[in-house]
């Protein structure tokens, strides 16, 4: 039996953060919206209540009934979870001069609580919160304290909920990991045995169960998730799995020959089709970023549906879905929404009555990794940088032509192939390269350009929902540029993209 983890998110941005943290403990943990508690099942060790963006005082906070979950398991409550048993008992929650934002120290910790073994006396923390605990009742036993806030966490008489209004979970809670660490294994009594050899072991037999004899369709992507996929269903299904590889004409600079090759030495069966006119020709005349999606992906189920009919056989579609798009299409507040369109591959399944299977859909993207580093799947096809479905046609701004994919290849070519050469590529979370529909004044020789201009773009993250720029050195931009303008016809500007997301985002469409 697998250990398991309840997570109730209250919509806080730390949730995910929260579940990375329980993981890199080698536990499983599920994360569930405030209004969707699971039953208690003899799998789950604990359950963490997240922050909030709410108060518990707000009209409309979040206020879910969680009589089955207390006493029966472990509990963690973080921030407004803290607050929200409080409130929930009957003390007072309030705005006070006393609020906290950013770091602060605990200035007294309970050394008999079992959850601050091994937490020393001034540990910093990290506060995001506007109201604080004024009264509490009298089976709350505070267990440490801040200078300002005297029921910085406490512990209930009679039962195993602890709580905290700082968040151990961000890596400025300098001895947060050992807090969680705590709870997981000292309270909950989880064994810390989900590692992705188990994993791997686990998810073929999952697999085996789930697909019997039947056959099987792969949408290969040759990125990290969907290699990993179809190295897990060929270790389970053998010979009955299919993966069908499209060219849509947006792909790097031979890519499409390049994955091929790969998953020919690892003796999967892949079928490449190039399909590039097909796509130019729906994307004709279109400017828009959403209408240039949303040809992509209507041209790609039909280039996908007309491949797949080939194996008539199969009775199921399997697809690279990780558990970040599973948790955004059952957010906090309102129904389900469907998953990011490029993560599958729409109405395929019903059209052709097919089940959909996700061998990844419970990892974030660092475990996906490492589960491929179990299954012997090389590093350089690991540790490749994420690259948007829509490919290139998102990197085009404005109308897609063939010729202007083939400049941006080039482009795109010298500067991913300089961070390699540059020793710069592995510290860098993404990089690519965007054709700017802008025209600018040059000078080559003793003549004038009115050329390209490109823009080139390089983050750090973790997870793709908040990114940085990448301080890449000046001379290795100056060189690539010198190079991108010297070897490919039509360029004669490059710039280098220093914003942020938020309010940039990663890609430019």
């Amino acid at each position: 039996m697998q250990e398991n983890i309840l997570i109730l998110d209250f919509g806080s941005q730390y949730t995910q953060l929260i579940a990375r943290k329980v993981r890199e403990n080698n536990i499983y943990c599920e994360i569930y919206p405030y209004h969707h508690i699971p039953s208690l099942t003899p799998d789950v060790k604990g359950v963490i209540l997240s922050g909030s963006p709410y108060s518990v005082n707000d009209p409309d906070a979040p206020k879910p009934d969680l009589s089955a979950i207390r006493g029966k398991v472990p509990v963690l409550a973080v921030c407004y979870g803290a607050q929200l048993l409080v409130h929930m008992e009957g003390g007072k929650v309030a705005s006070s001069g006393s609020r906290e934002y950013g770091r602060a120290n605990l200035s007294y910790i309970d050394t008999e609580c079992a959850l601050f073994k091994g937490v020393p006396a001034g540990s910093q923390v990290w506060m995001s919160h506007g109201d604080t605990i004024l009264e509490y009742p009298d089976n709350f036993h505070i267990t440490c304290s801040t200078e300002n806030v005297k029921a910085c966490g406490y512990s209930l008489s009679g039962e195993p909920t602890f709580a905290l209004q700082f968040h151990p979970e961000v890596y400025h809670s300098s001895d947060g990991f050992t807090i969680l660490k705590n709870f997981l294994i000292d309270i909950c009594g989880c064994k810390a045995d989900w590692t992705p050899d188990n994993f791997v072991k686990a998810c073929v037999e999952d697999l085996r169960r789930q697909i019997g004899n039947e056959e099987v369709i792969l949408g290969l992507s040759g990125g990290v998730d969907s290699s990993v996929a179809a190295v897990l269903l060929h270790k389970a299904i053998g010979k009955r799995l299919h993966c069908i590889f499209v060219d849509n004409g947006l792909l790097r600079k031979n890519e499409f020959d390049d994955v091929l090759q790969s998953f020919k030495g690892m003796d999967i069966e892949v079928t490449g089709v190039q399909a590039a006119a097909l796509f130019y020709q729906a994307l004709k005349g279109l400017t828009e970023p959403e209408a240039k999606r949303k040809a992509i992906g209507k041209t790609f189920i039909d280039v996908f549906e007309n491949e797949a009919k080939k194996f008539g056989n199969a009775r199921f579609l399997a697809q690279g879905t990780i558990y970040p798009d599973v948790i955004e299409s059952a957010p906090v507040k309102g129904p389900s929404q469907t998953i990011k369109s490029h993560h599958n591959v729409g109405g395929l399944p019903e059209k052709m009555n097919l089940k959909v299977v996700e061998p990844l859909r419970s990892l974030f993207k660092d475990e996906v990794r490492r589960v491929g580093h179990s299954v012997g799947l090389p590093d350089r096809l690991l540790n490749r940088h994420p690259f948007p479905g829509p490919g290139l046609g998102i990197r085009i701004l404005g109308e897609i032509t063939a010729e202007k994919v083939a400049v941006l290849q080039e482009v795109d070519a010298i500067y991913v192939n300089g961070l390699r050469e540059a020793g710069l590529y592995d510290k860098v979370w993404q990089a690519g390269a965007i054709l700017l529909p802008v025209q600018s004044v040059g000078v080559m020789g003793d003549e004038r350009t009115y050329e390209q201009a490109v823009a080139l773009r390089a983050v750090n993250s973790t997870d793709g929902m908040t990114a940085d720029w990448s301080r890449l050195p000046f001379d290795f931009l100056g060189r690539i540029s010198n190079e991108i303008i010297n070897k490919v016809r039509g360029v004669n500007r490059v710039v280098y993209d220093i914003s942020s997301k938020p309010p940039a985002t990663i890609e430019w469409e």
